[in-house]
């Protein structure tokens, strides 16, 4: 079997797919982050296909370390593409063996998957009512984000503001209800201490980006005012960005993304590694079906996954939902906080081609909000 031909798709709201077919009539669909650069991701993916014309669709770990081991490597765009490209390998090999992909990984080892749902938006709002509507739907977690933008060093009005959300959803909801409250990076240092303290009382589920990535080093400083769980990793490619997270000790869940991480095996190699250092995982999949199909197939074999995050209703999914381009939408059918091991060969999917090929054409054009504080300067998103 050889590889004959690489299509990639701009998908509204916010999505890349690519599909990889084979001369044997086996296709695999892959899925890529548009974040603000679509053109450059289908640019790069369009590259980095062409030298697949003609290989092994098989030889996947070969592969990845071809398209990863160039001089300039790492990054997000060259990442992602690498990530869409393998899961669309990895399903192909699945159809191809006629198993789901957790099954060439090892095999099963839970018998479903608890998932979380979004809910407040970016500027956080109404979360009572939608936790409320979480649960009456047999959700027993939900995350949101913590904050606004905040400034370096920022009100203690904004700080009440996110403990006054957080205790209304406890109030409401009782103590047994799950809650993740996601810095989203938007924190500086000084405020994370203080924001992590002045929610250590609630019994969250965890605290998720407390500060970016590239201040890692502040990890431990906010460790150091609060017992929750802290989380991180959405950001980061490849098992080289973990390794001093791991060897660090303090982040006690990892969050990759499979369609930034590297896909399937690598994001499972990720995983792994943080079992072995007795860290959770709880994959981040604010995206589309396809990447979300994939993580199921690492959590289906990853028994330190304890949560999934998923996108159905997520508040950046403007006329198109995670349901919309699949046809056997019973793969994402939640049933009390659970969705069911994958079954069908590969990752699962039916991708509704003609419809992803009719957006397509509307093209995509993507942008994150740009957040500025009182003063002027940047803010982060």
């Amino acid at each position: 079997m050889k590889i004959k031909e690489i299509k990639i798709y701009r998908v509204k709201p916010r999505w890349i797919f690519i599909k990889i077919s084979t001369d044997e009539g086996v296709e695999g669909w892959g899925e890529m982050i548009s974040g603000t650069k679509t053109e450059t991701v289908v640019a790069g993916a369009e590259e980095m296909g062409q030298y697949l014309i003609g290989k092994n669709p098989f030889a996947i770990e070969s592969l990845w370390q071809e398209l990863y081991k160039t001089f300039f490597r790492g990054g997000p765009i060259n990442t992602t593409v690498v990530s869409g490209i393998e899961m669309a390998l990895w399903d192909i090999k699945g159809k191809f063996c006629n198993m789901p992909i957790y099954e060439l990984l090892g095999g099963r080892a839970r018998d479903r998957i608890k998932v979380y749902s979004w809910i407040g938006g970016d500027r956080p709002d109404d979360v009572v009512k939608e936790a409320l509507d979480r649960k009456n739907r047999g959700f027993d977690a939900v995350k949101m984000n913590a904050t606004e933008e905040l400034h370096y060093i920022d009100s203690y009005a904004k700080i009440q503001a996110v403990v006054d959300r957080v205790a209304s959803i406890r109030d409401a909801l009782g103590e047994d209800f799950g809650i993740g409250v996601d810095f989203h990076g938007r924190v500086h240092k000084p405020m994370a201490k203080v924001l992590a303290k002045a929610l250590d009382s609630y019994k969250l589920m965890f605290l998720e980006e407390v500060v970016l990535p590239e201040n890692e080093e502040a990890f431990e400083e906010v460790a150091k005012h609060t017992s929750t769980p802290l989380a991180t990793g959405e950001r980061l490619c490849t098992r080289w960005q973990y390794k001093n997270i791991f060897k660090q000790g303090v982040i006690d869940i990892i969050q990759p993304d499979v369609a930034l991480a590297g896909g399937i095996l690598e994001t499972r190699k990720i995983i792994a590694t943080a079992e072995s250092f007795d860290m959770a995982a709880a994959p981040h999949a604010p995206y589309g079906p396809i990447a979300l199909a994939a993580t199921l197939q690492i959590d289906a074999c990853s028994p330190n996954v304890f949560i999934q995050e998923q996108s159905l209703g997520i508040h950046y999914n403007k006329g198109f939902d995670l349901l919309d381009f699949v046809k056997n939408k019973e793969i994402f059918q939640y049933q009390n906080g659970f969705v069911n091991l994958p079954d069908k060969p590969g990752l699962g999917l039916e991708i509704d081609e003609e419809l992803v090929k009719k957006v397509s054409e509307e093209g995509l054009v993507w942008k994150n909000p740009k957040w500025k504080n009182y003063d002027g300067t940047q803010a982060e998103w």
